[in-house]
């Protein structure tokens, strides 16, 4: 196994280790999906990566519905969907923010999330890329997910993991600890 997978699939193991129960109390971790990954289905799906990040983002929706899964969004997240010029995918991206969000960070948070964010850009990230993970951040994420390769490989975080969605679901529910 590639020593990249390895680091990942440790770090990936060691933050599942906190998502199993505090005393009786399960704890549900909370994720945040970037506007990339809410858009990938509308990508063009003739391209094998767009397609299995497209499915890897479908079966995550799938446990934030089942409970598996806590999504936070945020004001940063709801305006980006808002500005898009194509009315029914900003409407279907929206209808789930809605319906599935567990916490939200909202526009009362700006200034603190402002404050995160110019950290956070400092490392290179972009200012939407990082007020995005300012966001997760503000909210206690343990992952942050997203498409965007060069957002993935900019950003380090002890208290936050930056993951594609393809990864997240072939780690998220690894059980065996022998690697």
């Amino acid at each position: 196994m590639p020593q990249k997978v390895k680091r990942t699939v440790r770090a990936v193991l060691e933050f599942k280790s906190q998502k199993k129960t505090d005393g009786e109390k399960i704890i549900i971790l909370r994720i945040y999906l970037d506007n990339c990954c809410f858009n990938r289905p509308y990508d063009d799906q003739t391209y094998l990566r767009v397609y299995l990040e497209t499915q890897a983002k479908i079966h995550i929706q799938g446990k934030i519905k089942n409970g598996e899964l806590e999504l936070v969004t945020s004001y940063i997240l709801v305006y980006e969907n808002f500005m898009s010029p194509f009315k029914s995918q900003k409407s279907a991206i929206d209808n789930f923010l809605r319906s599935y969000s567990s916490y939200h960070v909202g526009a009362e948070k700006a200034d603190k999330i402002a404050h995160i964010a110019k950290s956070i850009m400092a490392t290179g990230v972009k200012m939407k890329d990082a007020h995005h993970l300012a966001c997760a951040l503000e909210a206690e994420c343990k992952y942050f997910l997203s498409t965007d390769d060069r957002l993935l490989k900019k950003y380090k975080s002890d208290t936050i993991l930056l993951l594609n969605p393809v990864d997240f679901v072939m780690y998220y529910d690894y059980d065996d600890g022998g690697l």
